[in-house]
């Protein structure tokens, strides 16, 4: 077998199972299931003496295909088959030429194995410690309850401090915002619209900017000049809303999912109190 085809196919078939047995608690798409009913311990193959499991097959088609291995068409099976027969020779060959006891294959080995042991962890954490309707409900309720405002303003961008000074003066006086935005502001984008902005979150202004827009009540201007890397600006609020939510039952799984990740994370700091931890 070439080299780099057969260093392309073990490395391959090695993170397509790392990726499928290392979800995190709650993703259930497409993992391996550890008591999948497809699974036994029957011989599917023998290579050079090394056995080929129907339970390694199974394990080895819902890493490739999502699915459990009784769900494949016999054509898909025997591919899959030909596959770990390949791998199995190509291992048997890093093992006769002395590859396994490198440093680098027995890091890989070992951060394989940390990876598939703290995949079962999860799981079993989330089969002991299901999330419950209650939780995903208030998961739910404080996500709504943490999405970003929408802003509508106006603003009139100038070069100086002083002009801008001198406009809050004018408003304050009765001047007309739309009008002096026009005639004042070096905004070419926004000018002829008096300035107006449309509807924006706050995160996609620069700082300074949205840091004064969150400061005002509707309808107000900024009392003082606000200076961004653009120049000075005079923001008006005009109106603020709230993002529509998706509904629950549409995103019910996802923030099962949610649920569980803050859940075995915090499992994980407890147990983590307990150790010992020490770095170099």
């Amino acid at each position: 077998m070439n080299s780099r085809i057969k260093r392309a196919l073990t490395i391959g078939a090695a993170l397509m199972c790392v990726a499928a047995c290392t979800r995190p608690a709650g993703d259930s798409s497409g993992a391996p299931g550890i008591t999948s009913t497809a699974a036994t311990s029957a011989t599917v193959a023998t290579v050079n003496g090394k056995k080929v499991t129907a339970e390694m097959l199974d394990v080895f088609s819902q890493a490739a295909t999502g699915k459990p291995i009784a769900d494949a068409t016999p054509e898909v099976k025997q591919q899959l088959l030909e596959q770990l027969i390949n791998m199995t020779l190509a291992s048997q060959e890093a093992e006769k030429n002395g590859e396994a006891n490198s440093p680098a294959t027995k890091a890989r080995l070992d951060l394989l194995r940390l990876q598939v042991l703290a995949s079962a962890a999860s799981e079993k954490f989330e089969a002991d410690h299901p999330a419950t309707d209650a939780e995903i409900q208030a998961e739910y309720v404080a996500r709504v309850a943490a999405m970003p405002k929408e802003y509508k303003a106006r603003h009139i961008l100038v070069e100086k401090k002083e002009i801008a000074e001198s406009i809050i003066r004018d408003l304050n006086a009765g001047g007309d915002f739309a009008k002096l935005a026009a005639s004042e502001s070096k905004d070419a984008g926004t000018a002829s619209g008096g300035g107006d902005l449309g509807w924006f979150k706050l995160e996609s202004m620069v700082k300074p900017f949205a840091d004064a827009v969150a400061a005002l009540e509707k309808g107000q201007t900024t009392p003082v000049p606000v200076e961004s890397k653009f120049g000075w600006h005079v923001i008006q609020l005009e109106d603020t809303r709230s993002l529509e939510p998706p509904p629950f039952d549409q995103v019910k799984d996802q923030v099962k999912t949610l649920v569980l990740r803050k859940k075995y994370q915090a499992h994980l700091d407890e147990i983590r109190k307990a150790a010992k931890i020490q770095k170099s």
